[in-house]
């Protein structure tokens, strides 16, 4: 018998298949569906800082300066409230969403500012969640701020809200620090109980018949793996929290590469979105299949057997690999 279950943020899953936050997240009726397809925890939909009413004002600071300059900068912010619900119309789905599932839900703050966060960290945790993702999507435009001060915001809220509540919390990290080991360990010396290695960073289009900025939402691919497989091999046993990977997961192959690499659950969206809610019971049937054909017993003797502290070649993850991949390449002739 396959063993599938594994752990994430303390939580007891019965596979490393987790359906990350999305819009199938923000009805139950979705939620549900996910469960009877056998997803092991649900990440719902973000409450995003702006609809906390920038009770601290950093964001709103960030977000305006300069931009009153060209008018057409601030398309780039949507109207959030047409996005998903308000604090209490969410902390009450929160309640709901537990009454009628059995399985894990993850509540997810999307911001930067540690004022209101907290509150509804706090909120969160009494409307029922089991755990909270903190989805930290900051990109600073700002000349003057340096590394050092992203990152410091980054272990300042994550401190802050981990110090406010008794459940886990993990941190939806973006892939364009300037030293993402060392900020996978800043965030475990703030305190954070997991890390989801990586947030994808949705970019606008310009419309060159309007001049306007305008959204441009394309699904992941099985390409966009490979930069969460190198850095979860890489984080792998080197720091305290969970890894969990996201982003690129759409097959059961993808759900090995996953756990091979380190991560104690793997996320998908793109996948659920394109195939619809019942494509996770495929997944785990194909994951099932996969294993017993290479004689796998369980997700825990998979689990890191190709981090870097693993794999007969480690360098493979590292700058040696860069050269051995540019030399390899040949050009095809044409006849």
């Amino acid at each position: 018998m396959i063993d599938l279950t594994t752990g994430y943020l303390g939580l007891k899953l019965r596979t490393p298949i987790v359906a990350s936050s999305s819009p199938i997240c923000k009805e139950i009726g979705g939620i549900l569906r996910l469960e009877d397809a056998g997803v092991s925890a649900v990440v719902l939909h973000s409450l995003f800082e702006e609809q906390i009413q920038l009770e601290s004002g950093e964001l709103d600071r960030y977000l305006t300066e300069g931009a009153e300059s060209f008018g057409e900068a601030m398309n780039y912010f949507p109207e959030l409230g047409s996005y998903n619900l308000g604090p209490e119309p969410y902390l009450n789905y929160v309640r709901k969403v537990k009454e009628s599932t059995s399985i894990p839900i993850i509540a997810s703050l999307n911001g930067v500012s540690t004022g209101g966060w907290i509150r509804y960290a706090r909120q969160m945790e009494q409307a029922g969640a089991d755990a909270l993702e903190l989805n930290i999507y900051y990109l600073p435009t700002d000349l003057e701020m340096t590394s050092q001060k992203v990152e410091e915001i980054y272990y300042d809220l994550v401190s802050h809200v981990k110090a406010s509540v008794r459940i886990p919390v993990s941190v939806k990290l973006g892939p364009f620090f300037t030293a993402i080991a060392n900020m996978a360990k800043k965030m475990d010396e703030a305190g954070a109980d997991g890390l989801v290695l990586f947030n994808r960073f949705y970019q606008p289009d310009f419309d060159l018949d309007t001049l306007e900025v305008v959204p441009n939402l394309v699904l992941s691919d099985s390409h966009e793996l490979r930069l969460r497989l190198h850095w979860t091999a890489l984080l792998y046993n080197r720091i305290r929290p969970d890894l969990a990977i996201t982003g690129g997961v759409h097959t059961a192959e993808d759900v090995v590469k996953s756990v091979m690499a380190g991560a104690k659950v793997a996320m998908t969206t793109s996948a659920l979105l394109r195939h619809g809610p019942a494509y996770a019971s495929k997944l785990e049937e194909d994951l099932i299949e996969w294993m017993e054909e290479h004689e796998y017993e369980s997700i825990l003797q998979m689990r890191g057997s190709m981090s870097a502290q693993s794999v007969a070649e480690p360098a493979a993850f590292e700058r040696a690999n860069y050269m051995k991949v540019l030399s390899s390449y040949t050009l095809k002739t044409t006849a």
